[in-house]
């Protein structure tokens, strides 16, 4: 079936038409929030090389898709114009979309799962005309328009939700939103751990859509999609602008493996056109050799350090820097990134929840809540045996291990009479490909960055600070176990926050 566009002789200059913060509007999100429905607002869905913006999409999880556009055409404009007939037009001040747009949306759909999706339905806001007025129009009109299909500035809300439900009801079962808005809005799209898809939340896609200027910060507690998010955020900026360079900052080698791989999923998953070349994923060190080879200074290997003359020196690197992780990094990195950046953005992401930050994730996407136990014993016979223990349901890959470098050696060797996997012995400082995660992990208090498990052991807490501590109990999805034999501050202190 064909759904036509219309053109008339309107000498407004052509442009892409937002929502306003309109009283049709405001009924709209009204009628959407009382009867389950999803709203969706200036969206652009992309696809290949091509996007495609709709001002306002509501998903009715019983019927479909209503796909909105809207016109400040008034009676003036319409009164003595005529429709004609095409197809596949742009939308623009002149034009209606509808047959492109849901060619567009099927399209994606069909090389995403293989079918259409979804039913769509389309509809017209019009801001600038009554419904009274609509009946004076010309015939041709209200054949191309019906009037069930138009919401006037009139509208009562009640007239919105007869319209909206005079659509019919599929007849075959309907996907969840997670399924219909994930494929269609990549740029909402989170992957779990486990590769299952979530929807971002509205404090994530508040800031994934955001215009970011100088400095801003972002904190939430683990699990809350924070790194996934400024992902987001770094491919939705390049396909706006293919122009901008983003680099995002990852505490280790291993850290910025992970992500680029997630990246890779997320581009290849949705299948857009992403050049992968203006998103650069580094270690601070990484960062200040570029910075040292441009002043032609030695470089660093192993120990980050910010020279003096690096505070002295401009270094336009990049349009946009994300510093995931940053409380994890040095206070000397910190101020040398806000004095590069001083000219350009800086996004801080950071684990702790704070009333100054830009933007703040409350929502965690932990299945279950993380139960913390302290056991005060032998740290190393009591890691054995919980180990063990937990071994009898579950795999060795479900436990991570946190402690010091001459704990976790230990702890190896005395491992392999325990599972018939391999205990490894995690390397931040190495690529991803060069050792297997799928295994039970030993790692310091310095290498924990992007990792998580099912059951996190943490040892030697009182060499540990305070910080670094906080941030591994948190990896864990499901319990922690704090072993120490001796009290101390810290230990104090988390029994305090984990009463």
């Amino acid at each position: 079936m064909n759904i036509f566009s219309f053109f008339s002789l309107f000498k407004k200059k052509q442009k892409t038409l937002k929502l306003p913060d309109s009283l049709l509007i405001k009924k709209l999100k009204e009628v959407s929030k009382n009867n389950g429905l999803s709203i969706y607002e200036n969206i652009t869905i992309y696809h290949h090389t091509q996007n495609f913006f709709i001002p306002l999409l509501i998903l009715d999880p019983t019927r479909g898709i209503y796909i909105f556009e809207y016109k400040e055409w008034s009676y003036d404009d319409l009164k003595n114009a005529t429709v004609s007939k095409a197809i596949n037009q742009d939308s623009s001040n002149k034009s209606l979309a509808y047959q492109k747009t849901h060619d567009f949306i099927k399209q994606k759909f069909n090389e995403l799962i293989h079918n259409d999706g979804v039913p769509i339905y389309n509809y017209l806001l019009m801001e600038n005309l009554n419904s009274d007025e609509f009946k004076h129009l010309d015939n041709s009109f209200k054949e191309l328009l019906p009037y069930q299909k138009v919401m006037f500035n009139d509208s009562m809300e009640s007239d919105i939700l007869y319209k909206l439900k005079e659509t019919p009801l599929p007849t075959a079962p309907m996907a969840d939103e997670v399924h219909i808005i994930g494929n269609l809005l990549v740029q909402y799209l989170i992957f779990s751990k486990d590769k299952d898809m979530n929807l971002a939340t509205a404090e994530q896609i508040e800031f994934i859509e955001s215009k970011t200027n100088g400095l801003e910060t972002l904190s939430g507690n683990a699990y809350s999609g924070k790194t996934s998010s400024i992902l987001l955020k770094a491919i939705l900026e390049t396909l706006r602008n293919p122009e901008l360079k983003i680099i995002i900052i990852e505490p280790t080698i291993l850290s910025c493996d992970i992500l680029k791989q997630k990246l890779l999923n997320i581009i290849e998953y949705a299948i857009i056109e992403v050049d992968i070349t203006s998103i650069e994923i580094i270690t601070p060190i990484d960062l200040v050799n570029k910075h040292l080879s441009k002043l032609k200074m030695p470089q660093l290997e192993i120990i980050l350090n910010i020279n003096d003359k690096l505070m002295h020196k401009n270094f336009n690197v990049a349009d946009l820097i994300i510093c995931d992780d940053s409380n994890l990094l040095s206070f000397e990195f910190i101020n040398y990134l806000r004095h590069i950046q001083k000219n350009s953005s800086l996004i801080l992401v950071n684990e702790y929840s704070n009333e100054d930050s830009n933007y703040r994730f409350d929502k965690s996407f932990k299945s279950t809540e993380l139960k913390v136990f302290f056991k005060q014993a032998n740290q190393h016979a009591k890691a054995l045996q919980l180990i063990s223990n937990i071994l009898e349901k579950n795999s060795s890959k479900d436990i991570l291990v946190v402690s010091d470098n001459l704990s976790k050696i230990k702890l190896k060797d005395d491992l392999e009479f325990f599972i018939r996997d391999e205990a490894v012995l995690l390397d931040s400082s190495s690529n991803l490909l060069s050792q297997d995660l799928d295994n039970l992990l030993l790692c310091s208090y310095s290498q924990i960055s992007s990792m998580n498990s099912k059951f996190v052991i943490l040892m030697d807490v009182a060499e540990a600070s305070l910080n670094e501590i906080e941030y591994a109990l948190n990896l864990a999805e499901e319990s922690a176990y704090v072993l120490y034999e001796d009290e101390s501050e810290n230990i104090k202190t988390l029994k305090e926050k984990n009463d």
